[in-house]
């Protein structure tokens, strides 16, 4: 495979001769001549170029690839300049690599490559290197000596028996490629001087090469001897520091003490303090410095020191404002609640317009189980700020939240300093749970207390008792949760912006049952996707007929009881296919149904008619019965009723009196006879004026003996006048009907701007009839052939919606006259 083409020049004298030989690429390295270097071999064509020249005991042109990464290069990516060598050794590996052993020998040219299908075939020429001989030159190699014994004595790795070696060699170009082999200089700089032809030149650009080493060597000795003394006296410092601490121990003098004076003014150096922060600071100070260690005041001190140094105060979490992110972020964590998730995103959009605006606080109003709670996390993460949470039930003492005076033994801060040294930022996200849960005794009143904090306008100077310094939360955002307004003072609502969240619709619980709880349950109780899947009769199974409630909670515990008996046929490898939960396993899990569902009452009956309620659970059906009985005209009111509820039943009773000859009833009827009217579940306290037409629709029904529709539901106050005024908590009633099956409800007229707030998909299934006088609800609530005829005077009813006419002597005959002045 060697061919020699031995050829003249056109002036007769020798030229250079080519030789075939083949090509071994290198990565990251340059072989020069002389060198002697090992090499692993890993590419079929290289390994298949070494067993060519190992076996034709031909050379082989070692030349570097321009960029090591490439894995098969071509002629552009090997450098024409290399190396002709020979294998001195060749061991194939276990792995399929091969270790060899080359000679480096002389410089060569590649002058064309050849085709070849094994391995890379080149025609190379060899290099003559110029070499002159004179005194410049023998200056030079002095030089490159000297240098190179200064290199060796820096660069600890390599051996001192390599100056002995080079100091031997004479020949310039033999010693510049021998130091090159020690220097670390860059590939291209390598090869650079693998070109140069002229050895004097060459060996001069080695020189170069050798001094910028020996600066940078020399440089990093002085960093390491810097480092080195630093190191010797801070261990120095730390051993004498020890030393003379343990001599001023046995002497009992007061080094300690000392130590953490010294800390604590490099504290207050480092801390952005308030202006009177750190005024304060620097007075309590020099009070404790000339305190004894030991006195209780020193502790005192200390503490108080202490608790105005941990406070953010200037220090603030870098806020989101991204508000696409933020939306994103909401609607991962919470299915629905709109109303929540706008304020928060036009909070954010107006922070990103203004750069600067005060926290808002907003209060969340709902049952429980909605997610008011974690909701308050959510709206951390979307913001980017940190979250605490304080949880205000049975908080009943002022210092809970504005902390205690220093003069009492044991004295801290109240909640809100606690909790915004905890979250260590001017700006978290503040949640403040179960606001209507605080209660009131002779230590004072936590509510009030609260008035400073969630005003926008008083709480940038929130003084705290103990710390008795204005600190600023103008920029935390609180929000705060209940379940019901009533127990919230005025002055405290007045402050915040109030979102009430409504109960979730059957829907609403079913996408988050499939969303969150169920891999929440599952994840939580160590069972795998593919071990359980629930479909959605069964979910719906699970809030129809096992739970009853505005939120989920229930719900989910209802999802993990299931998992925890799925975990335990899992264990004992009962099922090896993935368990199904449809609505027919319900039962297996979970036993019977706990609920009824699509029946409010599965008859039309007298004297029984369904109200509405609201509670702070949300919405519940409210049944109202009324039995006559003979008697003396007595009013029986039983079922825990409240004063309002009682006041609504005796102007049912009044208005029922005033239409009796309207309703077909003799005008004595109530003299002999005792209407009994009881709402059921009597353990539990009722109150409200909302079950006024209800409590009407019932008594004319027992008194008539005509029954109520089963599938309708009603809800309004009742005037004496038989006008229908609103009533609160309309959405969260009409959730309660459609869960407990009502087709219709009767609800005021002046509640028509609340139909908005209802989702679309209940008042699908549930009709809403807007009535104004009690008339309208007696003719669609009972079961009538004629509904139409059944109340008489029907031109008279006119009158009665406006206001009665003068009386001129006796009393004209409306209804309602046997209950007017005469």
């Amino acid at each position: 495979m060697l061919f020699r083409n031995d050829h003249k020049d056109d002036s007769g004298e020798g030229g250079s001769s080519s030789l075939q030989v083949p090509l071994l690429p290198l990565r990251d390295i340059i072989v020069f001549p002389n060198m002697v270097v090992p090499l692993f071999v890993g590419r079929q064509r290289s390994i298949r170029a070494l067993e060519e020249a190992t076996k034709k005991q031909v050379p082989i042109f070692l030349s570097s690839q321009k960029d090591p990464r490439t894995n098969d290069p071509t002629q552009n990516d090997i450098y024409p300049v290399g190396t002709l060598g020979n294998v001195v050794q060749m061991l194939k590996l276990p792995d399929g690599t091969v270790k060899v052993l080359v000679e480096g020998k002389k410089r060569a040219r590649a002058v064309r490559f050849l085709s070849h299908p094994d391995f890379f075939l080149v025609e190379v020429e060899e290099i003559e290197e110029v070499v002159e001989r004179n005194t410049e030159g023998e200056a030079l190699i002095r030089e490159v000596h000297s240098t190179f014994e200064s290199y060796v004595k820096l660069k600890k790795k390599i051996p001192p028996e390599m100056v002995m070696s080079i100091s031997s060699i004479d020949d310039p170009g033999r010693l510049a490629d021998t130091i090159v082999g020690h220097l670390g200089i860059k590939l291209e700089e390598r090869q650079n001087l693998l070109e140069i032809i002229n050895a004097a030149e060459r060996l001069e650009k080695v020189l170069g090469h050798l001094r910028a080493e020996i600066e940078v060597l020399e440089v990093e000795r002085r960093i390491r001897s810097r480092v080195k003394k630093q190191m010797e006296r801070s261990q120095k410092e730390y051993y004498l520091n020890e030393q003379m601490r343990a001599i001023q121990k046995e002497l009992g003098e007061k080094d300690e003490f000392k130590n953490e004076i010294q800390e604590i003014e490099e504290k207050i150096k480092q801390k952005k303090l308030s202006v009177e922060a750190k005024e304060k600071v620097e007075k309590e100070l020099k009070k404790l410095k000339m305190m004894s260690p030991m006195s209780a005041e020193a502790s005192v001190v200390r503490c108080y020191i202490d608790w105005i140094l941990d406070l953010p105060w200037n220090e603030f979490t870098e806020e989101k404002l991204d508000i696409k992110e933020a939306e994103r972020v909401l609607e991962e964590d919470h299915y629905g609640l709109e109303k929540v998730k706008q304020r928060i995103l036009e909070y954010l959009a107006v922070q990103s317009l203004v750069g600067k605006i005060k926290g808002p606080i907003i209060c969340l109003v709902g049952p429980p189980g909605v997610g008011k709670t974690s909701l308050g996390r959510s709206i951390a993460r979307a913001t980017g700020r940190k979250f605490i949470r304080i949880s205000l039930g049975g908080v009943r003492d002022e210092a809970e939240i504005r902390g205690h005076r220093r003069t009492y033994i044991g004295a801290l801060p109240g909640k809100i300093i606690q909790s915004m040294k905890k979250a260590g930022s001017g700006n978290p996200v503040f949640l403040m749970d179960e606001v209507d849960k605080m209660s009131m005794d002779f230590r004072g009143d936590p509510s009030s207390a609260l008035l400073e904090v969630l005003d926008p306008e008083q709480n940038a100077t929130f003084n705290d008792h103990y710390l008795d310094l204005d600190y600023d939360l103008s920029k935390v955002m609180f929000v705060t949760t209940a379940n019901s307004l009533d127990r919230i003072p005025r002055p405290l609502q007045d402050r915040m912006e109030i979102i009430r969240i409504a109960g979730y619709t059957e829907l609403e619980k079913l996408n988050i049952a499939k969303k969150y709880l169920v891999e929440k349950q599952r994840e939580a109780n160590g069972i795998k996707a593919e071990n359980i899947f629930f479909t959605d009769n069964a979910i719906l199974g699970l809030i129809r007929y096992y739970t009853r409630e505005a939120g989920v909670r229930n719900l989910e515990r209802e999802i993990a009881s299931i998992c925890r008996k799925v975990a335990v046929e899992v264990v004992k490898k009962e099922r090896g296919s993935p368990i199904t939960i449809g609505a027919k396993r319900l039962h297996k899990y979970l036993g019977a149904a706990k609920f009824r569902y699509g029946r409010a009452e599965e008859e039309h009956r007298i004297g029984v008619s369904t109200g509405l309620a609201w509670t702070e659970l949300g919405g519940e059906l409210l049944s109202t019965e009324v039995a006559v009985m003979p008697g003396k005209g007595q009013l029986i009111l039983t079922g825990q009723l409240g004063d309002v509820m009682q006041e609504s039943a005796k102007a049912a009773m009044s208005y029922v009196r005033s239409r009796a000859k309207e309703l077909g009833l003799k005008s004595d009827f109530y003299q002999n006879s005792d209407l009994h009217i009881h709402v059921p579940e009597g353990a539990i306290p009722k109150d409200g004026p909302s079950a006024g037409i209800t409590m009407v629709t019932s008594i004319v029904s027992a008194l008539t003996r005509i029954p109520v529709y089963h599938d309708l539901a009603m809800t309004g106050e009742i005037t004496l006048r038989g006008m229908i005024l609103p009533i609160g908590g309309l959405k969260e009633k009409v959730l309660a009907a459609h869960r407990g099956g009502i087709k219709k409800v009767l609800i005021p007229e002046e509640n028509k701007k609340d139909i908005e707030e209802i989702p679309s998909v209940i008042l699908k299934t549930v009709e809403l009839v807007l009535v104004s006088h009690m008339d309208e609800v007696l003719k669609k609530a009972l079961v009538l052939e004629d509904p139409e005829s059944f109340l008489k005077k029907k031109e008279e009813l006119e009158e009665v919606k406006g206001e009665p006419p003068p009386f001129a002597g006796k009393a004209p005959e409306v209804p309602g006259a046997d209950i007017l002045p005469q």
